[in-house]
């Protein structure tokens, strides 16, 4: 499994095909010349759950159509986040301009046609799809595009920047700690590109929902009643706001302490306290429940996570995240 590859350049236009689709997912790439040499640049870093991609020079216009969907599907989402120069993105309702001011955030099993010059760089995150739905069936339910130079979409844009930077210097576990993080906002912010009022206050108490209980989640007892008499609002509120956004007050309870016990057993700090331990002060009353939820949740168990995220930056004299080849099935643009 490669974490941290390099295409800079490629030999040929063919040679970026190649490539680029391995990352995509099947999809005609057109250029001016596929005999010419190649200068563009392609770098990426995926870990099994997220994938970041930095993509930069080189006219190309990249069509996945239905017919390309069905033989190679990959389930994502793409958030596309342009550091320079301007692309055309065609999908749907989201069909317009991206630049450094526009990000575009689409549904990669949707056909897609997207066309950009030269002069063109961007870096894109790659998420499971399923999370953007857990997150905002709405956002999920339609391609989006919404700004990136100011309020919370200048945020997601320094945010996504920041961690291509950074890849290289992060375990799995802390690759996709940060992911997730960030896609909380991205949802928010895609949410807000289109919102009426009353959906825009959905959304509003959506995240002042999550952001209590994400506070919280050690919380002995912590329930959708504490929830509403902490916030103020009654418990059917709560409920409904949920189930809007595709949850319940249980589920992101569970979620949240799950993503709090992963982000303890991966921290030093927490290395001298059992698993039993981190899972009961995280407000787990069972380590068995614990240890099921938590391999249901993330693939793995407690303990193997503790161990690839406390693992040494150093293995057999070369660094980790700097493995090459292999298939990534996921997108990049």
């Amino acid at each position: 499994m490669d974490k941290v590859t390099a295409l800079t350049p490629a030999a040929s236009a063919g040679d970026w095909h190649e490539a680029f689709t391995a990352l995509h997912g099947a999809s005609r790439v057109w250029v001016p010349d596929r005999a010419a040499p190649w200068t563009g640049r392609l770098d990426w870093r995926r870990s099994p759950g997220y994938a970041l991609a930095l993509c930069a020079g080189g006219r190309q216009t990249v069509t996945r159509s239905a017919r390309h969907i069905e033989r190679d599907p990959r389930g994502t989402y793409e958030l596309l986040v342009p550091l320079a120069g301007a692309a055309q993105v065609e999908q749907g309702s989201a069909s317009g301009k991206v630049t450094p001011g526009v990000m575009a955030l689409c549904p990669v099993d949707r056909p897609l046609v997207f066309a950009h010059d030269a002069g063109f760089r961007s870096v894109s995150l790659i998420v499971p799809g399923r999370e953007v739905v857990a997150r905002s069936p709405a956002v999920a339910r339609a391609p989006r595009l919404f700004g990136a130079d100011a309020g919370l979409g200048r945020v997601v844009r320094s945010m996504v920047t920041t961690l291509h930077e950074e890849r290289d210097a992060l375990t799995d576990t802390l690759f996709d700690l940060a992911c997730e993080r960030l896609l909380d906002l991205v949802c928010l912010a895609a949410d807000g590109a289109t919102d009426t009022a009353p959906t825009g206050e959905r959304a509003r108490t959506e995240a002042a929902i999550r952001r209590h209980v994400r506070r919280h989640a050690a919380d002995a007892g912590l329930d959708v009643g504490g929830i509403a008499s902490a916030l103020g609002w009654s418990t059917r509120y709560i409920q409904q706001v949920l189930r809007d956004g595709g949850t319940t007050a249980r589920d992101l309870v569970r979620r949240e302490r799950l993503l709090l016990a992963r982000t303890r057993l991966s921290a030093p700090g927490w290395a001298d306290r059992s698993v039993a331990d981190i899972a009961h002060a995280c407000g787990f009353g069972s380590h068995a429940a614990f240890s099921t939820a938590f391999r249901r949740e993330f693939g793995l168990t407690p303990r193997e996570a503790r161990r690839a995220a406390l693992a040494p930056t150093e293995r057999d004299g070369e660094p980790v995240g700097r493995a090459a080849g292999g298939h990534v099935p996921v997108g990049v643009k």
